[in-house]
């Protein structure tokens, strides 16, 4: 079973350990990513996680497996839903994992969204263009700009 699971501040550590992979695996998107002197990727700053109620860290899991984690920002009156960070491990992914947890974010939080992919994540753009446009029945908006695409839609009426 496919479950999300939030992120307790006890465990931020096993997050930043998930988020080595994460990392890693996008550094073939951006050159520029690299191992600090200890080997490690540079950890994100996860504070707002802890202590802002618009910001939400989720585990995803499988049966009693991590998978993957959710960072994301929820809606305020000025702005979208938006999911900052989504990794599924390599293992995983192709099984539909991701596409059913996208689809439970969008359920937790109706509402309007916004999902960015940066322009060398073509797996990413493929992944959250076509399921957005699956889910809203062509009903959303993809602009680009400054080397990033973005798509808007409401989560309210999602197949």
């Amino acid at each position: 079973m496919l479950t999300l699971q939030e992120v307790q501040e006890c465990q931020e550590e096993v997050l930043h350990n998930m988020m080595q992979f994460y990392i890693y695996e996008f550094s073939k998107y951006i050159p520029s990513i690299r191992l600090d002197n200890n080997g490690l990727y540079k950890p994100f700053k996860l504070d707002n996680y802890w202590n802002n109620d618009t910001f939400h860290a989720f585990f995803i899991n499988l049966d009693s497996e991590l998978i993957g984690f959710v960072l994301m920002n929820s809606a305020t009156e000025s702005n979208r839903n938006t999911i900052l960070e989504f990794f599924i491990m390599a293992k995983h992914s192709g099984n539909g994992f991701g596409k059913e947890i996208a689809k439970k974010m969008f359920t937790m939080f109706p509402g309007e969204w916004e999902i960015t992919q940066i322009e060398n994540n073509k797996p990413a753009r493929s992944f959250w263009k076509g399921l957005i446009k699956e889910l809203s029945n062509d009903n959303f908006k993809e602009n680009y700009k400054d080397g990033k695409y973005t798509q808007t839609f409401s989560s309210v009426s999602l197949n």
